[in-house]
């Protein structure tokens, strides 16, 4: 990177102490680069260890957009690149051997990486007992589920009948998907809103097969607060599995794992590659969108408080080490330095404030003159979340072309739609907002469409469907239309 215009947002851990956070200037003048990258970047991990001090630090970089050139400003979107190809290359013979050994891998691998013995890998959802949970959290739960069913339920869609010309009536039907397949992440964080997510949808829907796959614990038991999720949104079965075996063995259907026709759901970068290299395979199976990492891009102007400012960078941050967060000022007399001491303060508290920094450590922040730059560059960027904590943020609306779920308003942390709002959590990363929407009802249906012609319509439209077929030399399809047009003919002549 040459030497354009930031400053570096500061991130270090303190020998014995819990990591914090600082974003600094630099002395250099407002927004002027430091005179080399790695003065405070170690590009292998991340991290420098000053001199004379037992801080550890990591920089995330800031950039002016006036101060760069539509290349460097184009350069901003790329992420983090992802080695797919040497993870194929571990990801193929998992997803191979569940082919062919089924259960038995399904179980070797579990041992393997999760360290658990299973005696049975599939589990009937209607067979297990309800889970007992602490009652603030099983109605924190209802209130989800109400409103992610709600937002999704209006999204069912009406069928219409069109009449294109008289005698010809065409319309679109929609259909569930028979057999799908939850991807629920365990691993550093156990996320059973995204049961929720992924469930609540299939069940509307009226899918008749719903496997949800999540790791088990060390016990091989299910997390509770998981199986009450997929017990209230009518999950059938569940995969006691994580990781490439779990996504193979929905995907080619195992001994006890019934076979899915499309799989949805967030995982790590093996889940992915499982997915891409799965949905081009003979297990015939769709997925429901390229993922990556975590992202979050903030834009905020003066009148954004700086303690928010924080915790949304923080909240996104925190999901790993390879997340990103990106953060655009919108115009002049933002407050640098309070959201310093928040960041600081925010960090330092986290227990996983280590992920936090890590994942700030290839984070950016940008400058923008006003927001009309600012919502350029954030559908360039294309972010997964978008929060725009603004002055008069609603108006701004419109203006969003890419991003796969937007948070509008000082009131409206990206929080809320991680868990409860309603909206879907499970959306575009890496930039595929560009051209990917997020999970929806429309994920678990496919549309089919119906025409019913009248003797009238044929006589009207067959005549200009033969001569096109003439057009393109199929003589089959023209002699379907009008050998029908001389029975036709024939019938008006008795």
């Amino acid at each position: 990177m040459s030497n354009i215009a930031y400053s570096p947002l500061v991130f270090g851990q303190s020998s014995g102490l819990s990591s914090f956070c600082s974003l600094r200037r630099s002395t250099f003048g407002p927004f002027r680069a430091v005179s080399s990258r790695k003065l405070l970047f170690n590009t292998q991990r991340g991290f420098l260890r000053e001199p004379h001090s037992n801080t550890v630090t990591c920089a995330m970089k800031s950039y002016k957009l006036s101060d760069l050139t539509q290349r460097e400003v184009e350069s901003l979107k790329a992420r983090p690149r992802i080695d797919f190809t040497s993870i194929f290359s571990v990801v193929q013979p998992i997803v191979d051997d569940v082919r062919v050994r089924g259960d038995d891998a399904v179980k070797e691998y579990t041992s393997r990486f999760d360290k658990v013995q299973l005696e049975n890998i599939i589990v009937n959802v209607n067979e297990l007992p309800d889970p007992e949970l602490d009652e603030a959290v099983r109605e924190s739960f209802d209130v989800a589920y109400s409103n992610i069913y709600a937002f999704h339920a209006a999204q069912k869609p009406v069928e219409k009948v069109v009449e294109n010309m008289k005698g010809v009536r065409c319309k679109r039907v929609a259909r569930s998907i028979a057999s799908v397949g939850l991807y629920v992440p365990g691993g550093t964080a156990v996320l059973p809103s995204t049961a929720l997510m992924l469930a609540v949808p299939a069940q509307i829907a009226g899918c008749k097969t719903v496997v949800l796959a999540t790791p088990p614990s060390s016990d091989g038991s299910i997390c509770k607060e998981v199986l009450y999720c997929a017990k209230k949104a009518g999950v059938t079965h569940i995969l006691k599995a994580g990781g490439a075996q779990a996504i193979a063995a929905m995907a080619w259907g195992t001994q006890s794992c019934p076979k899915v026709e499309k799989i949805y759901g967030p995982g790590n970068q093996y889940v992915t590659a499982a997915k891409m290299i799965l949905q081009n395979s003979e297990a015939m199976v769709s997925i429901d969108m390229p993922a990556g990492p975590s992202e979050v891009l903030v834009i905020a102007d003066k009148y954004a408080s700086p303690v928010h400012i924080a915790a949304d960078l923080l909240s996104q941050a925190e999901h790993g080490p390879d997340s990103q967060v990106v953060l655009v000022i919108a115009g002049d007399g933002v407050d640098i330095k309070a959201i310093d001491e928040e960041i600081t303060k925010q960090c330092n508290s986290l227990p996983r404030g280590e992920f936090a920094s890590k994942a700030l450590s290839h984070s950016f922040t940008v400058f923008a003159r006003d927001m009309l730059e600012a919502v350029t560059f954030s559908n360039l960027y294309a972010p997964e979340h978008l929060i725009i904590n603004v002055e008069d943020a609603e108006k701004w609306e419109s203006f969003i072309e890419n991003a796969g779920s937007v948070f509008v308003g000082q009131w409206t942390p990206e929080s809320v739609g991680d868990y409860a709002s309603g909206t879907n959590h499970v959306l575009p990363t890496y930039g595929y907002a560009r051209m990917y929407s997020g999970v929806s009802l429309d994920s678990f249906l496919k549309y089919i469409t119906i025409q019913s012609l009248t003797e009238e319509g044929l006589a009207k439209l067959g005549p200009h469907v033969a001569t096109m077929a003439e057009v393109e030399g199929l003589d089959a399809h023209k002699r379907a239309v009008t050998l029908r047009l001389q029975d036709i003919k024939a019938r008006q002549a008795v």
